[in-house]
């Protein structure tokens, strides 16, 4: 019996690593959300429809969601999924500071939401997939039959994003990632159009001093749980 996963939290939770190793494991289909509201902000920063103050070309980014177009390849070597903007790869590019400071903005956007939900929505017909986000398990798929919720403390997620962004070699200050996490949390959980929030059915997951391995078995127990298998 194949179902839909829904796995939402808090950014820099590493809710994408889980989702994907989970994915990987169980031979599911996995949707990162986030890049996909990552590549409509990169598209944006790179079409200038984001003034220097932060606020949005509402209008004109409305009229060019049409010129959007985001899909996902597997990469030959490390088998994970990557993200493909106007059928350009740019998996590295929405990983940045610069696009992680506005995507918050971009993705509070009522009809940037819309667009995304409904295709997100019509991937997840066919069941047999796991999506991380936001809003999955309230918004995307209500009636998911596994969600779960994932959170950190804000120093220790500033931290794994320090060292991800450090690993790349990019030039970043502890200091101003905790800022962007903590400014992230607050538009996420404030934002009047599909808020992040815990469904009610949802499992807490919070994996502060879990490792990797950890957090993929525990995913891996309640998977087996719910669908009855092994």
């Amino acid at each position: 019996m194949k179902i839909n996963i829904a796995v939402d939290g808090y950014s820099s939770c590493g809710k994408s690593t889980m989702a994907k190793d989970l994915a990987r494991r169980i031979g599911y289909i996995y949707v990162d959300t986030g890049a996909m509201y990552r590549a409509v902000t990169l598209f944006a920063l790179r079409n200038s429809l984001i003034r220097e103050d932060g606020t949005v070309c509402l209008d004109e980014l409305k009229e060019r969601m049409t010129e959007v177009s985001i899909r996902f390849e597997q990469d030959a070597e490390t088998g994970r999924p990557v993200t493909f903007l106007n059928d350009v790869c740019v998996e590295k590019e929405i990983r940045g500071m610069e696009v992680s400071s506005h995507v918050s903005t971009i993705a509070a956007i009522p009809f940037v939401r819309e667009k995304m939900v409904a295709e997100q929505q019509a991937m997840g017909k066919a069941k047999g997939l796991v999506m991380d986000g936001r809003d999955i398990g309230t918004a995307v798929f209500p009636d998911a039959e596994m969600k779960v919720f994932v959170t950190a403390s804000p120093e220790i997620r500033a931290q794994r994003r320090y060292d991800e962004l450090t690993a790349k070699g990019e030039t970043v200050r502890f200091e101003d990632i905790l800022e962007n996490v903590q400014q992230r949390d607050y538009q996420d959980t404030h934002r009047e159009v599909q808020p992040l929030r815990q469904a009610p059915d949802a499992i807490l997951l919070d994996n502060s001093h879990m490792t990797i391995e950890e957090q993929t078995q525990w995913l891996l127990d309640l998977y087996h749980k719910i669908t009855g298998s092994r």
